[in-house]
């Protein structure tokens, strides 16, 4: 398979390195390292696969405009539209084409994450009462610098993404809508610090996402009728542990399994062998997820908008 990189940034950067030999060029309007300034400019003929890592605002176009000439697109989170008919626009141009729109969540590749689902879908939890996640990093400063980033709903769409797409990747369908917790501006102009929650649905849940943790972390607590399920940090900030405690009744201390993972971030290779196994099986362009994210993330960042 032949790809293309469309946007040669920190991400277009590591997207390039795990394509590997499948890299044929990359495309930047500003980055004097590209081989290209507009993709328009790339022969059609000459790549099979775009790894589209840009900017939100120029997503739907360039994307419409990659699949309309029949090229399997891998676009960085979040997937971002005017409407949402635009997001089934785009799925139903590629079902047409045959082609494979795929949007990056490359923390389902985290192999705590992938252990955490089976565990849910295995019942050995038994019904699952709640799951809080936290996930802050410490970029504040560099997000107020930015041009573009330190604007609208702040850390909600760039780390609130990433917690709703898990919600997904764990729990299916369950949960519907989320709403506005609390938000802070400590450092920036737009948040840097948001809480959002789905309190109507089961499990309950509660997602807190910051700019303004020094020292970067994830943590998931899941508690449940038989007992509770863990996760400390990802393998990109190890160590990386996933604890599962089995409940004892009447009470007592709980049987424990705990799993620590001192690695190099696997998640990156393993998206990008994903993606190629869905163009392989010509696994047709489902985008509801990006539709059910894109609804949540505006009614939520509206509100803060507002405010």
């Amino acid at each position: 398979m032949r790809t293309v990189v469309l946007g040669l940034g920190v991400q277009g950067y590591k997207r390039r390195k795990y394509a590997g030999d499948d890299f044929v060029a990359s495309i930047d309007p500003f980055n004097s390292e590209a081989d290209f300034r507009d993709i328009r400019d790339v022969p059609v003929d000459s790549y099979d696969a775009v790894l589209a890592c840009i900017p939100d605002e120029p997503k739907v176009d360039l994307l419409r405009f990659c699949l309309a000439n029949k090229k399997h697109v891998l676009v960085e989170k979040p997937l971002w539209a005017i409407g949402d008919n635009e997001i089934s626009e785009l799925e139903a141009l590629a079902v047409e084409n045959n082609v494979v729109c795929y949007t990056a969540y490359n923390h389902r590749f985290e192999p705590h994450f992938i252990r955490m689902q089976n565990l849910i879908a295995s019942g050995d939890l038994g019904r699952i009462y709640s799951c809080k996640m936290f996930y802050g990093n410490g970029t504040a400063k560099l997000v107020r610098e930015s041009e573009w980033r330190d604007k609208g709903a702040g850390v909600l769409p760039d780390l609130g993404s990433h917690l709703l797409d898990t919600c997904r990747f764990w729990f299916g369908t369950k949960l519907n809508s989320f709403s506005l917790g609390s938000f802070h501006t400590f450092e920036n102009q737009a948040p840097d610090h948001v809480v959002i929650e789905s309190e109507n649905t089961e499990p309950r849940v509660s997602l807190e996402m910051t700019l303004c943790m020094w020292r970067n972390h994830f943590t998931c607590d899941i508690l449940a009728e038989r007992g509770s399920a863990h996760i400390e940090s990802l393998c990109k900030w190890g160590p990386s542990t996933f604890t599962h405690r089995e409940r004892i009744l009447p009470s007592g201390r709980p049987h424990e399994c705990s799993e620590t993972l001192v690695q190099e971030d696997p998640t990156w290779k393993a998206e990008y062998l994903h993606f190629k196994r869905l163009i392989e099986t010509s696994t047709q362009t489902d985008l509801s997820t990006d539709i059910w994210l894109q609804k949540n993330l505006r009614s939520m960042g509206e509100i803060i908008i507002r405010s």
